[in-house]
């Protein structure tokens, strides 16, 4: 059984080799290749656009891939979502597909956008939004620098946003949000009804979402004296409940925790007044609830 999936290339693909090689596979990228050899001989990788992704799934080319649900939609895809898998380029946070005007423009609100002109690279996606809120505009494809066409080109654009400061850098002013977009591992219809191909994906997604489970957490373990247990567990946070085990031949008591990496540096200290020994701090690949 091969499962052919599709991985996006350009500003996701870092990430998503990175994601990949936390979960627990190494990808490599000949050079000037667009077929990443991975170690999985279950697994074969294409790399493509991620606007392209969701019809070549969709169509059957592909079993599975990894797409925004922008560009699901944008191409109106009927495929099945696996996983929903919270990544991007430079933050955790999801990206936005987001209306902008110039900061200058007497356009404050959707209504206003009537009879007006917007470019965007997701066009079916924006003339749906407008068609809900009774707004009919003249909606043209971008094919790239979107933020510099307002207002010399055109009146608004629908543009993709992380931070936004893309956006502001060009003085532009956001009026309303008409999607968020985080990456999916979708598959098409047939793969899914092959129980070999959809278990291989429901492996692939446990693994993927633990390793994204595990980013910004950290395991800690120490030693303690036995007097000192209740102590410590009242300043302890876990993910559930701390796995505690006597030492041989001792009082002493070894605690071990998973938690928000950000809070380690205010309980060391604590745990260290407190009576903790011998504290271990260390990184997590995947952290399967």
């Amino acid at each position: 059984m091969i499962l052919r999936l599709g991985l996006p290339k350009g500003s996701l693909q870092e990430a998503t080799f990175i994601l990949f090689k936390r979960a627990g596979f190494n990808i490599k990228l000949p050079d000037r290749s667009y077929y990443p050899v991975i170690d999985d001989p279950e697994l074969e990788i294409m790399l493509m656009r991620a606007q392209e992704i969701p019809r070549y799934v969709s169509d059957g080319v592909l079993d599975a891939g990894l797409s925004g649900y922008d560009w699901i939609m944008e191409n109106g895809a009927d495929v099945i979502e696996v996983a929903e898998l919270v990544y991007s380029k430079n933050t955790p946070n999801p990206i936005r597909l987001v209306l902008a005007v110039a900061k200058d423009s007497e356009i404050k609100e959707i209504k206003d956008l009537q009879g007006k002109r917007i470019a965007t690279e997701l066009v079916q996606v924006t003339k749906r939004f407008l068609s809900d809120h009774n707004v009919q505009a003249t909606i043209e494809f971008s094919y790239g620098a979107t933020e510099v066409k307002v207002p010399e080109l055109v009146d608004a654009i629908a543009d993709l946003t992380e931070t936004g400061s893309s956006l502001q850098a060009n003085n532009l002013r956001i009026i309303a949000t008409i999607l968020q977009s985080t990456p999916r591992l979708h598959a098409n219809k047939m793969a899914w009804d092959d129980p070999r191909k959809k278990e291989k994906l429901q492996n692939l997604a446990v693994l993927l979402e633990g390793a994204l489970r595990a980013d910004d957490k950290v395991g800690l373990k120490m030693n303690v004296p036995g007097e000192k247990l209740d102590e410590v567990l009242k300043v302890l946070p876990s993910m559930r409940h701390p796995t505690v085990s006597k030492l041989v031949n001792s009082d002493w008591v070894a605690i071990e925790v998973v938690l928000n990496e950000k809070k380690v540096r205010e309980l060391v200290p604590s745990l260290k007044k407190i009576g903790a020994h011998d504290i271990i701090e260390y990184p997590l690949n995947k952290v399967i609830p």
